[in-house]
């Protein structure tokens, strides 16, 4: 038997998405990374072997801007591009070549990590080594490294370390979190086995195994909705083990999970009560989806009040979306529903200090082991914000080993430095304001072939134009406002003489896309038949801002609306739910999917600089009090659009990073049943030309073609020396504008 000892800068231990992004995350800071994962495949609960969807920050759309960035925002865009129909199998191979494709990553698969060496007292512990046994080539690692990062989801590396953690649920008192308990107790989230099914076109008998539950003499007959249509993740309620310790009972619970989906099944084929002769079982998971466990303690506890209230912490560094979302510890045997929801009214920010031990130096922390109570971690345990903790605490890591720091000392003396690496790598920052003295671009003067200056989308002369009904739901149009607005004009049918009410709203935040504090309000008398209605809302926001116009439900009248989309930025939104009991706004009380990609009909008085060219040099990389972009006027009116830069001296550069827009608000969870129509984002620019003005010419520093990414980094060969550098937009993967969140350049030594 062999034993071998790998020696890295950063040794990550779990191989889901929190621990994929992780050590992605520290090898693009030039890290030496053992990623080390116990199963045969990556990506944890989303694996084949579970087939979690990816859920994050979008909420499946309840969320506006939301869809993260950096290493799982193009884990999204590649599956989307290379698996549109969310097959299991491939997505496997997505993270997997997402791993290899990082040089400074050894990969140890089928590593079962079973001994922590860490040494110091109870409250200054350090981890010196970890050791696992590979099954397959019977051998043993050990792995030494300055920092190690737990991904493990269960906490298996901290737990081992001495690290302190928590489990079960907190009192209301503790917090003040109203969703608590009024005592603590053990209660956990429970796990989930998952099914599919499949129709063979011919009559399939069902002979249920041993183990197959009688579930028409529990309370799932009468409490869950069972369909012979639900596949996968419809199952989510099959949940079990929430009363039970996860570890200890592991066994015990992945049995009583088989024994309810067997007999689920049996309850299908052979009660009489569907409609199922044709279908058999395509696939019964083995590996049980788990969802909670120990979560260790940081420097700052997230509770609900930094989830709801949006706390801005100094050291964010990343976000979520995912609502508070608890389950019963009965699991699926529980009387009531099976899940309950409590959204913010937008994103909220995740700190720092709550990814690193309180009292084991070099231990950072990734996915659903971060340091949150039980009902913050409702929501931060979903998995695109698992991989959102994974890249921040990643890079962190890196960092620290470049630098000689702890997590803690990074955390206290050099937050910028941590943000602004995060940034570069466009990870999922929000608000955060990038500021790096190495960027040339921020010296320059920016200008555009044109500017998007006035917010106006009207039916050409013939369009097909659709309807929006006013008919029991309110109706809203997000608008950037950047100086300011003078007056918003829409254009309105009327079935018969009516009174519409009309208001403007704040958001609350640049977080939030929903009206949230209203600031005016306006009437206006309407006749059969169609017009323009003014709105004579005027507001200012030199800053940027973005602000609401409120539509109120008015059955005899419906807004025209335009069938294609309108400019990025401007977001339509239909009401669906009633606020909380306490008025406290909520994100899913208002719905962007009927309108999103139509457009009503509007016109906005006040020319905007919301879209000028200097955006792409400004501090914002993604929609906040605005869409934070620079956009062309239409390519109908500016065929050939560029985005110029301009410097009063000469500069020599030796790197270009151009972030394009991959609209942020489109949901690309394709792992269930979610579909996106189009293999690539239509904003995205597919053809671009990047030219320094050289002795009075321009010369070509890099083209590309078929672009299908968001962030493009363009290292040069050799420093070219310049007064002028000029990006022209040759073609867009389908939007009517082109548009670029952010030109970043590099002189020859960041190159």
């Amino acid at each position: 038997m062999q034993r071998l000892t790998v020696d890295s800068d950063v040794t990550v231990v779990g191989g889901g998405l929190g621990g994929v992004a992780a050590a992605i995350g520290a090898a693009r800071t030039g890290a030496q990374v053992a990623l080390i994962n116990n199963r045969p495949v990556l990506g944890g609960n989303s694996s084949s072997e579970i087939r979690v969807w990816v859920c994050g920050a979008t909420a499946h759309g309840a969320q506006k801007y939301a869809r993260e960035t950096g290493v799982m925002g193009e884990l999204f865009r590649e599956n989307q591009y290379r698996n549109p129909e969310g097959n299991p199998y491939l997505w496997d191979q997505v993270v997997l070549d997402a791993v290899r494709a990082e040089p400074g990553i050894r990969l140890f698969l089928n590593t079962d990590v079973r001994e922590v060496e860490a040494e110091g007292p109870d409250d200054a512990r350090t981890v010196r080594a970890v050791t696992g046994w590979q099954m397959g080539s019977e051998r043993i690692f050990r792995f030494t490294s300055p920092v190690f990062l737990d991904a493990t989801g269960d906490g298996l590396v901290g737990a081992q370390a001495g690290a302190w953690f928590r489990t079960g649920r907190e009192s209301a008192q503790e917090f003040g979190e109203e969703w608590a308990p009024e005592l603590p107790d053990t209660d956990m989230l429970g796990s989930t086995l998952f099914f599919y099914t499949k129709d063979t076109g011919a009559p399939v008998r069902y002979i249920p195994p041993s183990i197959a539950k009688d579930i028409g003499a529990t309370s799932i007959v009468r409490n869950r909705p069972i369909s012979t249509t639900a596949n996968g993740c419809d199952y989510w309620w099959i949940e079990y083990g929430g009363e039970l310790d996860a570890l200890a009972d592991s066994e015990a619970i992945r049995d009583e999970l088989w024994a309810v989906v067997y007999g689920v099944w049996d309850h299908i084929k052979n009660s009489g009560e569907f409609e199922a002769d044709n279908l058999t079982l395509e696939w019964v998971g083995s590996v049980p989806g788990k969802r909670e466990y120990r979560r260790f303690v940081g420097d700052h506890i997230l509770t609900q009040q930094d989830i709801i209230e949006q706390t801005r912490f100094p050291d964010a560094v990343g976000f979520g979306g995912w609502s508070i979302d608890l389950h019963p510890a009965g699991g699926m045997y529980a009387e009531g529903d099976g899940s309950k929801h409590l959204f913010s009214a937008g994103l909220y920010h995740i700190p720092f200090r709550s990814l690193y031990s309180r009292n084991v130096g070099n231990l950072l922390l990734a996915g659903r082991d971060i340091s949150a109570s039980h009902v913050a971690f409702g929501t931060t345990r979903v998995m695109a914000t698992c991989a959102v903790t994974g890249e921040a605490a990643g890079v962190a890591a890196g960092i620290c080993v470049q630098n000689g720091l702890t997590p803690r000392q990074l955390a206290a003396e050099q937050i910028d430095l941590l943000q602004q690496t995060l940034l570069r790598h466009d990870a999922s920052l929000l608000g955060v304001a990038w500021n790096d003295p190495a960027d040339l671009a921020s010296s320059a003067r920016a200008s555009a072939s044109s500017e998007l200056r006035t917010l106006r989308v009207e039916p050409e002369p013939g369009e097909r134009t659709g309807r929006q009904s006013l008919d029991g739901h309110d109706v809203a149009l997000v608008l950037p406002v950047e100086p300011v607005i003078e007056s918003v004009g829409l254009l309105v049918r009327a079935a018969v003489a009516t009174t519409l009410e009309l208001e403007l709203w704040s958001t609350g935040g640049g977080e939030n896309h929903i009206p949230v504090e209203r600031l005016d309000t306006a009437s206006a008398e309407l006749e059969p038949g169609e017009r323009w209605v003014t709105a004579p809302f005027s507001h200012k926001a030199p800053a940027g801002q973005n602000v609401v116009v409120l539509v109120r439900r008015n059955p005899a009248a419906d807004l025209v609306v335009v069938e294609r989309p309108g400019p990025y930025g401007v977001l339509g939104l239909v009401s669906r739910t009633p606020r909380t009991p306490s008025g406290r706004p909520q994100s899913n009380a208002w719905s962007a999917e009927e309108l999103r990609r139509r457009c009503p009909a509007v016109v906005v008085r006040g020319e905007s600089t919301a879209y000028a060219a200097a955006q792409v040099t400004g501090p914002l990389q993604r929609p906040y009090d605005g869409p934070r972009m620079w956009s062309s006027e239409s390519l109908a009116v500016d065929p050939e659009p560029w985005l110029r830069l301009d410097w009063e001296q000469p500069v020599a550069l030796g790197r270009v990073d151009l972030i394009l827009n991959d609209d942020v608000d489109l949901d690309l969870i394709n792992l269930h049943h979610h579909r996106t129509p189009f293999p690539v984002v239509p904003e995205l620019v597919r053809d671009y030309r990047i030219e320094a003005l050289v002795d009075g010419s321009w010369r070509i520093l890099a083209e590309v073609r078929d672009n299908r990414e968001r962030r493009r980094s363009h290292p040069l060969d050799a420093s070219v020396t310049t007064t002028a550098l000029r990006v022209a937009v040759l073609a867009t993967n389908g939007s009517a504008w082109a548009t670029v969140v952010a030109l970043r350049v590099y002189g020859p030594e960041a190159s």
